[in-house]
């Protein structure tokens, strides 16, 4: 028995010391500057690229890798951050990326590094996480290989493409626009355009009788796509960074920031080049432009001799629902919640007269502290979700319980919600228009055994999700809807995971507490940076005040159908004031026949009496529209 538990812990050593000799330390250097670019061929615009270029470069490291990515700010007139989706930062935290949260921005002139293992494999992606930047260019395409790959073998090339939505004007011109009483309905800007890896009219060559594993990452702002490749199956094998069992699809939706990985075979004949198209998910949009092509075309391309043929049009969308995939390491469904955190999903008016996004009323406004700086400061009060603020929706988990989200949608758009730090058991979605999960009768005996799994999941207009995960991960965790019209109109809650965990394995670096102080943030204190009283809010940064009384939904409704009565007055008032009026016209023939035979009287000997006066006329308006001649 001794023999054998040593062998075990030989062999366990053997390993540790294998994947050691295989790891590396992957280091980036970053400029992140201005740059001229025009990916549409429509319209030259200012974009963030890296090193004087865009698109920006891809981030490839293998499992187990150190990757150190170097940041300077050379943008001049904006801050930045960097996020590296989907990545769980396991005890780095504070290397997440979003401004506020895990750190301070980098200010122009700064510099910032990021340090962080890998632990996991899959197809990833990193953007700004400030002030509403990535869609200007900041975002691309972050890999992890995997030498244990359970498809190793099954392909013989991988491409990474990624798919996303383009603005011709910059956020800074088109966020004011967006959150101001100008668009009380919160219309969100619709794009331009869509591109194929920052491009159109893309060409991937590929040879007869092989396989290839494309890894699709949607890096838009706004728009989620329908992805389909003519004449060819995809077997999806990967989302989100989540092995799945295989599943073939005709054709697949990717709301923004997902991701899925997918075989295609080729045909055994070069006789004929086959497009694929994204597809920008229309529903999504206010108003459909008429000059707006909403699709993005590519090519598999057999022999570039050949015709490229536009994609048949298709009347209907029949995308595969990620529901019914299953993880492949079969992992079963958690146990039941310890911790059920509820979010209902509004959009409405501030005081300000601009439409916000909402959890449960609170729409999110940054503290002035970042809220990873609080909960290492704050001590054991760092347990206690008011010390990060009355806008932040914060929510404090305890280490290792399970916690389970609900999402009720109140509005009819669509959302794609994203959790930080996890990935997440997508356990409910409901069908659009369902309702609340209260209503859905639902109960943990109808959820799956074995759950998909991902990081970012779509909730249909009108209904709800569930989703379920082992806070195993202390950090302080966005959870965001990932249109990022939503993001900067407040659609935020914060998860505080384990903070007194936090406080024992964490240290942040004098580089990043530098950033912070060339800008005057502080770096401890509550959400108001008051360091003497954590529970004391004043002067925390907040959100414009409610609409005044009277001006509640009830209000609103009320106002509009007032509104409404009084625009379908003027015009019964308009309309029976152009009619024709038989009586009057009577009294005006009258008046000129009695006219005409006075003046015949008045040239005749034989005329002896006086014409008496007309009498006046008084036409008078009433609500009923008629009028009436006294």
């Amino acid at each position: 028995m001794l023999c054998s538990s040593g062998f075990l812990a030989f062999a366990a050593w053997t390993a540790s010391l294998l994947a050691s000799a295989r790891a590396a330390t992957v280091t980036y250097d970053f400029n992140v500057t201005w740059v001229i670019a025009n990916p549409d061929g429509a319209f030259q615009r200012p974009t963030i690229g890296i090193n004087g270029a865009w698109p920006i470069p891809q981030i490839t490291a293998n499992i187990g890798d150190n990757i150190v990515v170097h940041v300077t700010n050379q943008l001049g007139n904006q801050t930045t951050s960097l996020h590296f989706h989907g990545l769980f930062m396991n005890g780095t935290t504070h290397m997440d990326g979003p401004a506020q949260v895990s750190q301070c921005a980098i200010a122009p002139g700064s510099s910032f590094t990021y340090n962080f293992t890998i632990t996991q494999p899959g197809t990833y992606w990193y953007h700004s996480h400030t002030g509403g930047q990535y869609p200007d260019g900041l975002r691309g395409p972050l890999i992890i290989n995997d030498p244990d790959s359970p498809f190793l073998g099954q392909y013989d090339e991988e491409f990474v493409m990624t798919v996303s939505d383009w603005y011709h004007d910059q956020m800074t011109d088109l966020l004011p626009g967006f959150i101001s009483k100008g668009n009380p309905t919160g219309a969100e800007p619709v794009p331009n355009a869509a591109l194929f890896n920052e491009t159109q009219d893309l060409k991937v060559a590929v040879q007869p009788g092989k396989t290839y594993l494309f890894r699709v990452i949607n890096i838009g702002a706004f728009a989620g796509q329908y992805i389909w490749f003519e004449g060819h199956n995809m077997t999806i094998v990967e989302v989100d960074g989540v092995y799945h069992q295989p599943a073939v699809a005709d054709m697949i939706y990717l709301t923004a920031a997902q991701r899925c990985s997918f075989l295609v075979t080729t045909k055994n004949e070069t006789t004929a080049n086959y497009a694929f198209v994204g597809s920008m998910d229309t529903s999504l949009f206010d108003t459909l432009p008429d000059d707006l092509d909403y699709n993005v075309t590519g090519w598999l391309t057999y022999d570039d001799t050949l015709e490229f043929p536009e994609p048949t049009l298709i009347d209907e969308f029949t995308e595969f629902d990620d529901m019914n995939l299953i993880p492949y390491d079969n992992q079963t469904l958690l146990g039941e919640p310890s911790k059920i955190i509820e979010l209902d999903v509004i959009m409405d008016n501030l005081g300000d007269g601009a439409n916000y996004a909402f959890f449960n009323n609170i729409t999110y406004k940054a503290p002035k502290v970042p809220s990873l700086y609080t909960a290492l400061s704050a001590g054991d009060l760092a347990t206690n979700p008011t010390v990060y603020g009355s806008y932040t929706n914060s929510f404090v988990l305890e280490k290792d319980e399970i916690v389970q989200i609900i999402v009720n949608n109140l509005d009819t758009g669509r959302h794609p919600f994203h959790l930080h730090g996890h990935q997440f058991q997508a356990i409910y979605r409901a069908e659009e228009d369902a309702g609340t999960f209260e209503d859905s009768n639902v109960t943990e005996a109808d959820f799956p055994a074995i759950p998909m799994r991902r990081d970012t999941l779509m909730l249909y207009p009108t209904g709800n999700i569930v989703m379920r995960f082992k806070a195993d991960n202390p950090g302080v965790w966005f959870f965001h809807c990932h249109i990022e019209w939503h993001v900067q109109s407040g659609l935020i809650a914060t998860m505080v995971e384990a903070p007194l965990e936090l406080q024992k394995t964490i240290q942040i670096p004098q580089g990043h507490l530098d950033v912070c102080n060339v800008q005057n943030i502080p770096t401890t204190g509550n959400a108001a940076a008051n360091t003497v009283d954590y529970l004391n809010l004043d002067g925390e940064n907040r959100s414009p005040d409610p609409l005044p009384e009277g001006f509640t939904t009830r209000g609103k409704v009320a106002l509009a159908f007032s509104c409404l009565a009084g625009i379908l007055g003027v015009i019964v008032v308009a309309w029976y004031g152009l009619a024709p009026d038989t009586a009057a016209d009577l009294q005006a023939q009258q008046r000129i026949s009695e006219a005409h035979g006075v003046g015949a009287a008045a040239g005749s000997s034989e005329a002896t009496t006086a014409t008496p006066e007309p009498k006046n006329v008084l036409v008078t308006v009433g609500t009923s529209g008629g009028n009436s001649a006294k």
